[in-house]
């Protein structure tokens, strides 16, 4: 019962957390109206809530361990008000960077649950609880999609006001449903980044994430811009669109992580890499709107089929430092949706097209292919 309760109760934090984490993405067509942002420095806009919650990763993730995820969510929560009110008030183009920057604690949590929910559940169901938990990713979709229509009836700024009583009320329900009773972990943070630091299979499942969930969240970050500056839709309809493909994402995140209980994870990874690179030349091929969108879906397909499996090996292979291992893995693909919004843009402003950076993914996705091949081949040789 305790371990329904809190995948139940971590899986919506996640949620939560994430409709916090995109509302500056989500709602920069309509901030701009009112707030001057260069065209060129859109993307950094859309991007700069990622990079704290990349590098916080690695503290959230051991904090989770040392406290438990009820405090390290409550704490999250209550320290998201101030950067979200800024927001609210926010004149300049500054104001948004700062209030966007702090946002990042909202992704920071991610590796909150992914550290303790793995404590409640056997080894040949903690792919299928991760994945689970990963479906908290359709909160950005909910933002992406419900942010623009509270926008058109309330304003931006009332908009991003609303997010304080939803992030009140999830700090509240973690003091009340949080466990109090999670085991802890109180090995020394430097003791354990020196005893995963040396395993080459951690760095290996940081590229595969920042492959895999750096595309999710350089997508879901950077769709609404550009459906409305390159497609011509209108702010409403561009984040339908983005949230269908968070939520198709978030849905296979789940399927991902219960296939990886069950079937080879790296044959797995092996046709997410190989359908990443076919979707990246799709969209760099694509002649309009509706193949465009063909090619998104495909990738969101493939990242959250990715993102399962990759969250089904690190609990597996690094279970006594699970929450630093947790925490470096996830920062690195936090850091993946970082850049590919500002090669995308400055692919476009150099060339005209945004070909090349998306060239330059499907090179990656190949470079992980290829690894996972090799792992598939030494796993058939050790059986």
């Amino acid at each position: 019962m305790r371990s329904r309760v809190q995948l139940a109760l971590q899986t919506a934090d996640l949620t939560a957390a994430f409709m916090a984490w995109v509302i500056l993405s989500s709602l920069l067509p309509y901030i701009r109206q009112d707030v001057f942002v260069p065209p060129e420095h859109v993307a950094l806009a859309t991007a700069v809530p990622v990079v704290l919650g990349s590098i916080l990763r690695i503290p959230f993730g051991y904090c989770a361990n040392l406290f438990g995820a009820r405090a390290v969510f409550s704490a999250s929560f209550v320290a998201l008000l101030a950067p979200v009110w800024f927001l609210s008030e926010a004149t300049t183009y500054q104001d948004l960077l700062v209030g966007g920057t702090f946002l990042g604690i909202a992704g920071a949590v991610f590796s909150v649950g992914v550290t303790s929910l793995p404590k409640y559940f056997p080894k040949k169901r903690q792919g299928f609880a991760n994945g689970v938990y990963g479906f908290g990713n359709v909160g950005t979709a909910l933002t992406a999609y419900l942010a623009p229509v509270a926008a058109v009836a309330l304003g931006w700024r009332g908009a991003v006001k609303l997010y304080l009583v939803l992030l009140a009320a999830f700090a509240l329900a973690n003091l009340v449903l949080g466990d109090r009773d999670e085991p802890r972990v109180r090995t020394p943070l430097a003791r354990q980044m020196r005893a995963v630091a040396r395993d080459g299979r951690l760095w290996t499942l940081s590229l595969f994430y920042f492959v895999t969930f750096g595309a999710f969240v350089a997508l879901t970050v950077y769709l609404p811009s550009l459906l409305t500056l390159h497609y011509g839709l209108d702010g409403v309809t561009a984040g339908a669109a983005t949230s269908a493909f968070v939520a198709s994402a978030a849905l296979l995140r789940v399927l991902g992580g219960w296939l990886s209980d069950r079937l080879s994870c790296c044959a797995i990874l092996a046709c997410v890499f190989a359908v990443l690179a076919a979707g990246a030349a799709v969209l760099a091929a694509a002649p309009g709107l509706p193949v465009f969108l063909t090619g998104i879906y495909l990738v969101g397909a493939a990242c959250g089929i990715g993102n399962g499996a990759v969250f089904k090996l690190v609990p597996l292979h690094f279970a006594e430092n699970a929450g630093t291992a947790n925490g470096i893995v996830s920062m690195w693909g936090g850091l993946g949706g970082f850049f590919p919004p500002l090669v995308l843009s400055a692919s476009s402003l150099l060339t005209g097209t945004n070909a090349p950076g998306l060239a330059l993914f499907g090179v990656f996705s190949l470079a992980c292919l290829a690894l996972t091949l090799a792992m598939r081949r030494r796993e058939r040789a050790g059986s």
